[in-house]
């Protein structure tokens, strides 16, 4: 049986959401530290861990970790617009793993543990460029590679196994890779594009 409720924010993880919630998808390593920034933060309704990007239906956590499925571990996030913009989102996921790391996080190497970041909407691939490239030259000033986060469009998302959902609500002293990367990420920079762009004739 799957898990239905969850236990940090009280609400469904499977569905139904609130008509105006929106949905983004995050691969930032190891999802169970990943999953826990983003339920920490304000304006996100639920979230839940899976696979995403791969080639095979409904994989296991097993079969993914061979890395011949080519899927990567991810956070699906479902936030109210109205309350937490999704360039937030985008700064919590910048600026708490490292990006610049191609298939591995840290210790954990492999496909599964790439920087990926899939993208619901045109719009949410704009703003995630956006702010890659803004974030691009902080990163090269504090002495790290170019940036390897993929942006690519959302695919079908696989639920994963019931003990990895909220893993770090039920085991509070479990393994966690994330935090902190000491780097500042830019936010409102399509806003500010979109100001300094010349009117059209």
């Amino acid at each position: 049986m799957s898990v239905k409720t969850h236990p940090v924010l009280h609400r469904p993880i499977e569905g139904p959401v609130p008509d105006a919630a929106r949905t983004a998808f995050f691969g930032m390593g190891c999802f169970w530290g990943a999953e826990r920034l983003f339920w920490q933060t304000p304006g996100v309704w639920t979230t839940s861990v899976g696979y995403m990007g791969g080639n095979t239906d409904d994989p296991t956590y097993e079969e993914v970790c061979t890395g011949l499925t080519g899927h990567a571990e991810v956070v699906k996030v479902v936030y109210d617009p109205e309350q937490v913009a999704y360039e937030q989102l985008l700064k919590v996921f910048f600026e708490n793993h490292d990006p610049t790391q191609g298939m591995r996080q840290g210790n954990d190497i492999g496909s599964q543990y790439r920087s990926v970041i899939f993208t619901t909407t045109p719009e949410q691939r704009e703003e995630a460029e956006a702010v890659k490239r803004a974030f691009e030259p902080v990163v090269r000033k504090a002495g790290l590679r170019p940036i390897t986060t993929s942006i690519v469009p959302a695919g079908p998302y696989w639920l994963a196994e019931d003990y990895h959902q909220q893993y770090l609500h039920h085991n509070p002293n479990g393994y966690c890779n994330h935090g902190p990367n000491g780097l500042s990420c830019p936010v409102g920079v399509v806003q500010a594009q979109v100001e300094v762009e010349p009117p059209r004739r």
